[in-house]
């Protein structure tokens, strides 16, 4: 009996000893809400930035960028919860590279933003140009385009509030239509679209099915032709900081 309780104690105690040394899972989820807070605090309705008051927080800027890299996605991610971590990521990273190189006039005005390896993902680094063309682009959902930001007047709004994978579907297509209808990006009327250069750049992505005027239709507020004329607008690269 001695023996038998001796072994009992034994088990237990190793296993308690396992579970309090076991290593907590470093990938899971991360919260957006911290990106959430500054977007509010720092973001206007027109989606202007006021990147010199947005510097006093960039411990907290990095600190959600830290908890990001620290909980990369992986296969077990749904569509939606993998589209908020790249959308969310790619966004404040390129809120961070302003504030490091601020005051700028201009994105362009830094030595090749989109293709610095900074970004950390896991024990990987990656640059601007590789979450947008190698990651988000790959993942079929063209309207990503209007949802990430590259800190310029003619980039779709960088929204005051961070997508999440609840609220995803919503938020891409309020982004869209937002987008499409802004007269200051794009002009539509019924037989010619003057449209913004994002449509020519990556009209791969959203001529997969149908043509550029169909894609365009069913977010449109006026009415167009199908074969409407298409032209392009000039783009304005000017950092998109309140004024």
């Amino acid at each position: 009996m001695k023996v038998f309780t001796l072994i009992l104690f034994t088990l237990f105690s190793l296993s308690f000893t396992s579970t309090s040394n076991s290593v907590p899972n470093t990938n899971s989820k991360p919260s957006h809400a911290e990106w959430n807070t500054l977007l509010g605090k720092y973001v206007d309705q027109k989606g202007n930035v006021n990147y010199k008051d947005f510097k006093k927080d960039a411990f907290a800027l990095s600190t959600y960028l830290d908890s990001l890299a620290k909980n990369a996605p992986t296969d077990q991610w749904s569509k939606d919860e993998k589209l908020a971590y790249y959308i969310n990521l790619y966004n404040a990273a390129t809120v961070k590279l302003i504030l490091d190189n601020y005051p700028v006039k201009s994105i362009k005005d830094i030595k090749s933003p989109w293709d610095q390896e900074w970004v950390k993902i896991g024990n990987k680094t990656y640059s601007l140009g590789t979450i947008e063309h190698k990651i988000l682009r790959k993942m079929n959902e063209p309207r990503i385009h209007f949802a990430i930001n590259c800190a310029s007047y003619s980039c779709p709004k960088l929204e005051n509030t961070a997508y999440l994978p609840a609220t995803m579907e919503a938020q891409l297509q309020k982004a869209t239509f937002s987008f499409i209808n802004d007269t200051t990006r794009n002009t539509i009327s019924e037989n010619e679209l003057q449209l913004s250069n994002i449509f020519k750049w990556y009209k791969s992505d959203f001529t997969t099915k149908v043509s550029l005027q169909e894609y365009i239709k069913p977010y449109s507020k006026i009415a167009i032709s199908t074969d409407a004329k298409v032209k392009y607008l000039d783009y304005n690269w000017s950092l998109n900081e309140i004024k």
